[in-house]
């Protein structure tokens, strides 16, 4: 075999590769990403039996730390004990802005019962923390925004489109969340779920 065949095999070989992995990484991805629709159906924080007869296993949130609009640090593992509500999000963000009217008044209805965690995800160009202060104070929402302008949370959730809802419960486990756009009466399906 001449140096120029070994080469040519060595580049498909290579090629072959980067197909496999990205074809492996797709496939892992649709499994692990956040639901679309709320399935009322979860679990609730409980390890509970396929219908195989597996066994599923609780998933803890990850911490992160993210600033309040005072600039102080906050960590997710503060807020456990309470139920919790998780929102990525930014100002730019079309299908984020069409959401949060309905998360600010399902807030006002349960948040003293629910912690809700509104995270603006920080980016320093698109996304400012003070685009998105003069964003909230503007519309007038009343939950608390916390700014991700390490974009520690973003990494920590592997966050690839927004915006994204989770629902965990008040021990710290993701029971459910929903990609995209959700209305007030999924968000309460949500919120029914980790209660």
């Amino acid at each position: 075999m001449n140096k120029n065949t070994k080469t040519v095999m060595l580049i498909a070989a290579f090629a072959l590769l980067i197909v496999v992995a990205v074809i492996a990484y797709d496939s892992l991805s649709e499994k692990v990403a956040p639901q679309n629709n709320i399935d009322i159906t979860q679990n609730e924080g409980e390890a509970s039996q396929t219908e195989q007869g597996e066994e599923t296993e609780k998933i803890e949130a990850p911490d992160f730390t993210v600033l309040d609009m005072d600039g102080n640090s906050v960590k997710l593992s503060d807020m456990i004990g309470k139920p919790i509500v998780l929102n990525f999000w930014a100002s730019w963000c079309s299908p984020c802005k069409k959401e949060m009217p309905e998360f600010n008044e399902v807030y006002e209805e349960v948040g003293e019962d629910i912690t809700f965690m509104m995270i603006n995800l920080v980016d320093g160009q698109r996304e400012t923390v003070e685009k998105g202060t003069k964003y909230v104070k503007d519309q007038g929402f009343t939950f608390p925004v916390y700014f991700d302008a390490e974009q520690e949370a973003a990494s920590t959730y592997g966050i690839r489109s927004i915006p994204l809802t989770l629902f965990i419960d008040k021990d710290g486990y993701i029971i459910t969340g929903a990609q995209g756009t959700i209305d007030a009466e999924t968000l309460k399906k949500g919120i029914e779920l980790i209660k």
